[in-house]
């Protein structure tokens, strides 16, 4: 048995996340300052002997005795994150400083659950780990794209001059249930329309393309990445190359729900990415890793979990 803490442990990955990690029998600290996350999330959770939830800021220090971290705190979605754009920063940069200082007090292994947005809107296509990125460095977006791309420098760092065990995946579109209703990322939107039979917003004229990763993939790359050998340190991309255009996902949503719902056009948001895709060849290679599950496979599941919320 392990004890693990995972940072952010109440939002939609990090519940998985715990949900795992408590299911395979390690001791398991969920922090959460439950901006974003829900205690619904992990309300199974509670109760078992080997599951604790901690209400606590990722911006002030925390200390614990533990042997492994996940670094998963931070607003994720572009509503949340753009609605305190400040407070977002301040958790990439502060939580990741005070999970590496906790890190290097007891000697135990990190991940940091960084993000393709650290790519940005990018002009080599698929995007490998090598591509450092084309990001707007000041535009409304980047208090996520540069928060994250900050605490990717920090982890090295520390790395490097503190020789503590890190690990820096780069998490691609994921989706899954537990996702919130109104969270601003294109799956949960398209479905929550398409279920209540109103027009699917499509921003742009819907040939930008998405890669989507159902949340079980993300979770085992995860683990195996936490499990690797301390010699490889990432950053790994963990996404599914799988690529769809919005309107090809708009139209796979209303079919699958058989929703009357009709598509509507708007303007494409400041700094949205016109294309996202992952190499994968690094995952594939170091972690024995590639996802599993199919989209039309993991959009039914997360279509019959939404039709529970409603």
């Amino acid at each position: 048995m392990k004890r693990i803490l995972v940072t952010g442990g109440a939002g939609f990955i990090g519940s998985h996340l715990c949900e795992r990690l408590v299911n395979e029998g390690n001791d398991v600290i969920c922090l959460d300052n439950f901006y974003t996350g829900s205690k619904e999330n992990v309300w199974h959770l509670i109760g078992k002997p080997n599951f604790e939830v901690v209400r606590h800021d990722v911006c002030q220090p925390y200390w614990a005795e533990v042997d492994e971290i996940y670094n998963l705190a931070c607003p994720a979605s572009p509503i949340h994150y753009q609605h305190d754009p400040i407070q977002t920063t301040k958790t990439s940069i502060f939580g990741a400083y005070h999970m590496l200082g906790l890190a290097r007090r007891t000697k135990c292994k990190i991940l940091q659950s960084s993000t393709s947005e650290v790519y940005g809107d990018p002009a080599i296509h698929p995007q490998p780990e090598s591509y450092w990125g084309n990001v707007n460095t000041i535009g409304i977006r980047s208090c996520y794209d540069e928060g994250k791309r900050c605490a990717e420098t920090m982890f090295f760092d520390y790395h490097r001059q503190h020789q503590v065990r890190i690990k820096v995946i780069r998490i691609f579109n994921t989706y899954g249930p537990r996702m919130a209703q109104h969270d601003g990322r294109v799956v949960s939107n398209f479905i929550m329309q398409a279920l209540r039979n109103e027009d699917i917003t499509i921003y742009g004229d819907g040939q930008q393309t998405r890669s989507f990763q159902y949340v079980s993939d993300l979770i085992e790359g995860m683990v195996r990445m936490m499990e690797s050998g301390d010699d490889f340190t990432g950053p790994v991309n963990i996404g599914n190359p799988g690529e769809f255009t919005m309107l090809e996902l708009a139209e796979k949503v209303i079919a699958m729900t058989g929703s009357r719902s009709k598509i509507v056009f708007e303007p494409l948001p400041q700094d949205d990415p016109k294309k996202r895709r992952p190499d994968i060849t690094l995952a594939k290679e170091k972690l024995n890793w590639e996802p599993k599950v199919k989209l039309d496979e993991g959009l039914r599941k997360t279509i019959d979990y939404f039709k529970t919320t409603l």
